[in-house]
């Protein structure tokens, strides 16, 4: 149930803060990474959060979603416990790093709000033979360093590639299909040896 937030038939809703916008962007956030929301409902939804003026135009956008939980940043550089992977990670105005040994999911989605993230594999543990990183990056930069002898795809809109590594693949290469969507920023796939 949505707090009361004063609104009556001849008394308009209460104005909403910046603050509370952005609250409601980041439980957009978390349920888009979760797969409550589709592209397009996410980009829809995120836009009139940014846009809502009031209490009610907010609790609109989040009515047919759960309620809100502590938001989700994984940070660690060391080995994620348990048999199964993280699954997404959700940086909101602040920086989020995977490198060094950790287990990369079959699915993994990267959302970074107004921050930055780096997800290096030259370490990580590929769980599947096709890994398919969706990255988003709203006001944002995320880069995505592989090693050497995986086969990377990007496609998306605001992605570069960089190809300083030249080299042959196997036919049974690992696959990093990486789907990149930045506004306003900047998603970044680099080849680079291992350490």
């Amino acid at each position: 149930m949505e707090p009361y937030d004063g609104a009556t038939p001849d008394r308009p809703s209460m104005r909403a803060s910046d603050q509370e916008r952005d609250e409601t962007v980041q439980r957009l956030q978390v349920a888009f990474a979760e797969g409550r929301l589709t592209d397009g409902e996410f980009d829809e939804r995120m836009r009139g959060a940014l846009a809502a003026r009031t209490h009610a135009e907010l609790a609109t956008l989040l009515a047919d979603l759960p309620a809100a939980t502590a938001p989700v940043v994984q940070r660690s550089s060391a080995p994620v416990a348990g048999p199964k992977p993280g699954r997404y990670t959700v940086a909101y105005k602040n920086g989020v790093r995977h490198a060094g040994r950790w287990r990369v999911p079959g699915k993994f989605r990267a959302l970074v709000y107004k921050g930055s993230g780096v997800l290096d594999l030259r370490a990580a543990e590929l769980t599947e033979p096709v890994t398919t990183i969706l990255a988003i990056a709203y006001k944002s930069d995320i880069q995505v360093i592989v090693p050497p002898g995986i086969r990377v795809e990007v496609n998306g809109f605001g992605v570069t590639r960089d190809e300083d590594w030249v080299g042959d693949l196997a036919a049974d290469a690992p696959i990093v299909h990486i789907r990149a969507f930045a506004y306003k920023g900047l998603v970044e796939t680099r080849t680079m040896p291992k350490r």
